[in-house]
């Protein structure tokens, strides 16, 4: 009897072992560094770069799982650096646009802040503000302070910093001077009981990112 259960056990071992291994080289998954990611040759399951008569990005739903590698090291927070700044910059204004009386929207995403300058005639200031704000929290990472105004004299320079990045020389005091320059203007609602306006907590510090 205990040879039959030793002999049962090495075969369910062995055939999980083999799903593991076909999974792994032919199936959803494939492992990198610290995730498991889609597989991106199956364009049935990972639409991103697929064939256009197969990939429809308006109607599709968009899926990937992530799993944490229980050995940690340094390469553990790169997926910070995935994010394409100049796209969410992109559909932040593209949506803030289609806010009630916002007529021009300039966004600027930084490496911690979103900073966005728009143009409105609306009659109560603060209500947009707080509409344009949350807008933007909707498609940013929780991590990222917002900050808007709508000082048409101040859009120029939202647009100049445009040409930094997190590695120019003086960029972050040129983003903490135009902040504050920005949080003169209305910034709507707190956004809850423990965050500011824009999503600062107090023990954040402007220009820190809340990770």
């Amino acid at each position: 009897m205990q040879k039959f259960i030793l002999v049962a056990s090495l075969c369910i071992i062995t055939g999980l072992t083999g799903c593991s291994k076909n999974l792994e080289d032919h199936g959803v998954y494939h492992k990198s560094g610290n995730t498991l990611n889609v597989n991106t040759k199956r364009t049935d399951l990972y639409n991103e770069g697929g064939a256009k008569n197969i990939r429809n990005v308006s109607n599709n739903y968009g899926f990937v799982r992530h799993q944490k590698n229980p050995v940690m090291n340094n390469q553990a927070n790169k997926h910070y650096a995935a994010i394409d700044r100049e796209q969410l910059a992109n559909i932040i204004s593209k949506y803030c646009t289609a806010i009630p009386n916002v007529n021009d929207v300039a966004t600027l995403v930084t490496d911690s802040e979103v900073l966005i300058s728009y143009l409105t005639d609306t009659k109560d200031r603060n209500m947009t503000a707080d509409q344009v704000k949350k807008t933007a929290m909707t498609v940013i990472p929780r991590y990222y302070h917002v900050y808007v105004t709508d000082d048409k004299h101040l859009m120029r320079d939202v647009e100049n910093l445009s040409h930094l990045d997190s590695t120019s020389r003086n960029a972050r005091n040129l983003v903490n001077h135009l902040v504050t320059q920005m949080k003169k203007s209305p910034q709507g609602k707190p956004m809850n009981a423990s965050e500011n306006a824009n999503g600062e907590t107090p023990d954040d510090k402007i220009g820190q990112p809340n990770r």
